[in-house]
């Protein structure tokens, strides 16, 4: 026995859209496509401005003693001053420490408040925050040593540093 379908005949042809309803445009279809491009855009821009913005405000330039002294627009306005500590310029105070900082070419006097720790020396690197006085004198309440990334044991033997006497 054969059922009833076998025997039919089934056409299969094209799907048209009925009569007065004209297919889906291409044109439509660019214009999805445009707007979702013209969304993903704006987002992408929103994020890179954001991050931008989020990354000015954390990072923290500093200025050479020849960059302070040219610029006298600097005069009063907190800031950070990087370079070497001039030798034979480190004085011990009863507020802190008086040096020169110089990038090789110019010298500005800095008066620190505050005991330097660490391994601050003549020769080394620092970088001082705080503000340029209209008599050239950089008044500094943060001081930051730079010292080398090798580690040296200490001379003694113990095993222990010595304590940090400023």
């Amino acid at each position: 026995m054969v059922p009833p379908w076998a025997g039919a005949a089934v056409t299969a042809g094209p799907a048209t859209a009925p009569a007065g309803v004209p297919p889906p445009a291409a044109p439509a279809r660019r214009r999805v496509r445009l707007r979702l491009l013209l969304v993903a855009g704006v987002l992408l821009a929103a994020v890179a401005v954001l991050a931008v913005a989020g990354l000015s405000g954390s990072l923290v330039y500093y200025k050479t003693p020849s960059e302070l002294v040219a610029d006298h627009s600097l005069v009063g306005q907190r800031l950070r001053l990087g370079g070497l500590v001039e030798r034979g310029t480190v004085h011990r105070t009863a507020d802190g420490v008086s040096f020169v900082l110089t990038d090789g070419v110019t010298g500005v006097p800095v008066v620190n408040t505050g005991t330097p720790q660490g391994v601050f020396s003549e020769g080394l690197g620092a970088v001082v925050e705080g503000t340029l006085g209209g008599d050239g004198v950089f008044r500094s309440d943060v001081l930051l040593v730079k010292h080398s990334n090798s580690y040296e044991p200490p001379a003694s033997g113990t095993g222990r540093p010595q304590e940090d006497t400023g």
